[in-house]
């Protein structure tokens, strides 16, 4: 087996925290004779994990959970408190913004001081300096000190020095949330690029979908502790769930109570067995409030279905068991491409279906869920996802902000893999075998006139 790039064993790091400042002269002066002042906060405590060579692992959490003292460690910059790091081959870390370089060195002079921390050679740093300028992509202030650069500019050259050092593990810590579309663009080009010559990103960030599009395992930290370490997708609906445990959900203006909706249809066309997969408990996420008994996918007629034509309905199935009282239950399937990226995502918020409300523990949720797939040629996944809403939220849904409705659900139970399919060209026919480019079918129409020269020229002169 191969070498882990990165060993953590028992890993953790406290500070000494003091009520009073000279509390902390007083340790200083009288710990030797069992006087002690302060008391210990473990920043990080208890961490295991590897990471294998070649792996894209993320460590995600909320502020203050641990995430860039468990970088800094591996880094090297911060000496444990208990446990150990082992690292093999040579660390390239992105930690801070401009972090390790000198504000009043101009970015050629830095080029070359990061370069030989990294332990690059003067000729090395020669051969490889105008493809670091040219990522880095700053123009003249190249030969300008970087206390003058923008943050977008400190982040291009640390990058570009950060990924031409020949690496075999690099730290990231959130330098990819600054920067313009394409400079973001050409960061994942180059990291994909790393990854494929065997080089560990450990990524830490903030953004979720970053996290479940480019990393292949993640470590959930918080408070100091280790939550999870898994598959990303995973790690992140995990995320959500303990970032809805701490949140205080606001209030929203009350309006007049509405009659009873009327009932919902009965859902007679529950397919056959052997579309549906019954899910063990390890296979979701959920905090006690319900649990997914089955998914399913099938076409339009209820039967099995793995494979599907360009354009064709799919029909995903799902049986939710709420364990206590629900008022409004929002469920939506989202379906992810071969990268992890959300390619489809819709729940009954975004429908005009009607939807049960005011639903007692027990209750037994049967969800199907019709989708076209005008999508790329390829291989999915797809994700089932339960929560809930109240009632005045959902029926001012229309009218509230994005962020206003979200800031209201409670996500109660997420299978972040609920099954895969594939997408395939269609049987030849009009109009064409491939419908489309690209990841998604946009509606749109095509206006094509064709003009002689001499009209044109008419035109142009009236």
């Amino acid at each position: 087996m191969p070498v882990p790039a990165i060993v953590a064993r028992n890993l953790g790091k406290s500070y000494r925290i003091y009520r009073q400042p000279q509390d902390r002269l007083k340790q200083m002066l009288l710990w030797r004779f069992g006087r002690r002042y302060g008391e210990d906060f473990w920043a990080l405590r208890g961490v295991d994990f590897e990471v294998a060579p070649g792996e894209r692992f993320g460590v995600i959490g909320k502020n203050g959970s641990g995430k860039s003292t468990l970088l800094e460690m591996i880094a090297g910059t911060l000496t444990p408190t208990e446990g150990e790091v082992q690292i093999s081959g040579r660390v390239a870390a992105l930690l801070e913004l401009g972090s390790g370089f000198n504000p009043d060195f101009s970015g050629r002079e830095n080029v070359y001081m990061s370069g030989t921390i990294l332990g690059l050679s003067r000729e090395q740093i020669d051969q490889r300096f105008d493809q670091i300028a040219a990522f880095a992509d700053i123009g003249d202030f190249l030969e300008q000190p970087v206390k003058l650069y923008s943050s977008g500019m400190f982040v291009r050259l640390a990058f570009a020095v950060g990924t031409s050092v020949d690496a075999d593990v690099l730290l990231i810590d959130e330098a990819l949330a600054v920067g313009d579309i394409f400079f973001r663009q050409k960061c994942y080009r180059r990291l994909e690029a790393l990854r494929e010559r065997g080089v560990t990103v450990v990524l830490v960030t903030h953004g979720m979908s970053e996290v479940e599009e480019f990393c292949d395992r993640a470590l959930l930290l918080d408070r100091g502790a280790m939550q999870f370490v898994g598959r990303a997708v995973e790690a992140v609906k995990r995320y959500y769930l303990l970032s809805d445990r701490d949140r205080v959900v606001p209030a929203v203006d009350p309006i007049p109570s509405d009659p009873e909706p009327a009932p919902v249809e009965p859902l007679t066309d529950w397919p056959a067995s052997a579309a549906l997969t019954v899910l063990p408990a390890a296979a979701q996420v959920q905090d006690g409030a319900a649990r997914c008994t089955i998914v399913g996918l099938s076409d339009q007629e209820g039967r099995p279905c793995r494979a599907f034509e360009q354009g064709q309905p799919a029909v995903f199935w799902a049986e939710f068991e709420l364990l206590r009282d629900v008022d409004v239950p929002t469920v939506g399937v989202a379906i992810h491409n071969d990268r992890g990226t959300i390619v489809h995502g819709k729940s009954t918020l975004e429908s005009s279906d009607t939807v049960p409300v005011r639903l007692s523990g027990g209750t037994i949720l049967r969800v199907r869920q019709e989708i076209t797939l005008n999508i790329a040629v390829g291989e999915y996944s797809f994700e089932f996802g339960l929560g809930l809403v109240d009632r005045r939220t959902y029926d001012r849904r229309g009218v509230l902000s994005h962020q206003e409705v979200d800031a209201q659900i409670v996500r109660l139970c997420q299978v972040p893999v609920a099954g895969q399919f594939s997408v395939r060209l269609r049987t030849p026919r009009p109009p064409a075998q491939l419908l489309h480019h690209g990841i998604a079918d946009l509606p749109g129409r095509f206006s094509i006139v064709a003009l002689r020269p001499d009209t044109i020229a008419v035109e142009e002169r009236a």
